[in-house]
């Protein structure tokens, strides 16, 4: 740890002994152990593990556990039988982390779709290894965290990818307008194991918790049937995962700060903000060199680029050079309008599709809401409520149903039969006046309830 930093303490419960024994974590690692008379253990060096397996930090590992819910792992175990299950073994499994014995079971394979293009593969441990996970990064994220840079964002305490895109825009309002954009190509299949616990073994001094942490490296993926060793990589989708990857990528952070750059990072998307494209094409190639190099990670040149902030996208933003306006980019929006096509489906009704709209919504507004995007969201209500005026018409389905319905929803009957006559798809009906009329917005968000963008964003810029 750099020597500048401050000693950050954190109390942590021992797990075998009076009400007053307790563990003293520092930036450090592991310092002691301080029991209520004032001795200090004799096994000062390796008692991280006592503290994993505390009775009070076991108990909040299993509540965080259970309040994330989450898949089976391979035995098929849920969250709900979680709590029953550990009543019964978990003296047993505790037992077995204090002597070293424990082995984690190999995690599920799982596949879902990226955001762009292929699929992102995730490993779903079982309930129980995300107890323990959860258990030792409760320990160990308070010794790493006051050491991580400022310009870190993922996955930490207190921190949010609003912030990292609120640095990117001041920087790019001081007159950084060119953006250094690095993809760190299949990050979280590719970290280097011998790197890692080389990381790891500076900062934690019980040799029983660096064995678990090489244990959950290399127990393997079930996919199909069949158990494929882990050679290389941190799975995503356990708890644990997150804070070693910050670990891996502290490195870049420290290189990057010494060397005098700006930069914003969030997981494995780092954009590095510079003044020329010159400058950006220097810091491209010597960064490229020290990721591939150094840390042993490959950059993909693909996905990777020197560019303007404006045609380049950050977490979903966008951020112009001109006023430095965070704007939705145009793949959000792509990916928006394929999920709402998902949730308008035919073969249900309005009430249920305004209740899954509605979930989906509120989310989406509540991470996009920060946007200068006003005409995105006004454009997007009108759309979704043309989405929902198409349905109704395709539900109306017979002229003489269209016919009554409009008319009963105060279009004139002349109008109503220009419509029904219509013959053009109902998305193409549903962009006429009179269907408006029968349709109203206000039906849609006051008496439908269904979630406005628009009113969404107005609230959220209303805040002082």
């Amino acid at each position: 740890m750099d020597s500048k930093r401050p000693n950050q303490q954190l109390m942590l419960p021992f797990t075998r002994g009076g009400e007053g024994e307790a563990l003293l974590v520092s930036g450090q690692g592991v310092e002691g152990s301080v029991t209520s008379s004032g001795n200090e253990s004799p096994s000062a060096s390796a008692v991280m593990m006592e503290a994993i397996c505390s009775s009070r930090n076991l108990s909040q590992a299993i509540r965080r556990v259970v309040a994330n819910k989450g898949a089976a792992g391979v035995d098929g175990m849920t969250v709900r039988e979680l709590e029953a299950h550990w009543r019964r073994h978990g003296p047993e499994i505790v037992d077995q982390l204090l002597s070293g014995a424990y082995r984690p079971a190999p995690v599920r394979r799982v596949e879902i779709p990226k955001p762009d293009t292929g699929v992102r593969k995730l490993g779903i441990p079982t309930v129980v290894d995300r107890v323990i996970q959860q258990a030792v990064l409760q320990v160990l994220q308070p010794i790493w965290e006051p050491t991580f840079s400022a310009h870190s964002y993922g996955f930490r305490p207190n921190r949010s990818a609003h912030q990292a895109v609120e640095e990117a825009r001041g920087l790019i309002a001081r007159g950084r307008s060119w953006v250094v954009d690095i993809d760190l190509e299949k990050f979280f299949d590719r970290v280097n194991h011998d790197k890692l616990m080389r990381a790891l073994h500076g900062r934690i001094p019980d040799p029983r918790v660096v064995k678990l942490i090489r244990a959950y490296l290399n127990a393997g993926v079930m996919e199909n049937g069949l158990v494929t060793p882990s050679e290389e990589g941190t799975p995503q989708g356990g708890p644990l995962s997150p804070l070693l990857s910050n670990i891996v990528l502290d490195e870049l952070d420290k290189e990057l700060e010494k060397r005098g750059h700006a930069f914003v990072r969030y997981a494995d998307d780092c954009n590095i903000y510079v003044k020329s494209e010159s400058a950006g094409k220097r810091v491209m190639e010597s960064v490229s060199g020290f990721i591939t190099g150094k840390l042993k990670l490959k950059v993909n040149q693909e996905k990777s680029a020197v560019s303007k902030p404006s045609k380049r996208k950050f977490l979903g933003f966008t951020i112009t050079e001109k006023k430095a306006r965070v704007l939705i980019s145009v793949k959000a929006l792509d990916r928006f309008k394929d999920r709402i096509r998902e949730l308008t489906g035919r073969g249900r009704s309005a009430v249920k599709i305004i209740e899954d709209l509605n979930v989906y919504l509120r989310g989406w507004a509540g991470y996009f809401g920060v946007t200068d995007a006003y005409w995105d969201m006004r454009d997007l209500d009108g759309w979704i409520r043309r989405r929902l005026r198409a349905l109704s018409w395709r539900a109306w389905r017979t002229p003489r149903k269209r016919y009554r319905e409009l008319t009963r929803r105060g279009v004139e009957g002349w109008q109503a039969v220009r419509m029904v006559r219509y013959h053009k798809s109902p998305w193409g009906v549903s962009r006429l006046p009179a269907l408006a009329t029968a349709l109203p917005n206000q039906m849609w968000h006051d008496r439908l309830g269904l979630v406005s963008l628009l009113r969404t964003w107005q609230a959220t810029h209303a805040q002082p």
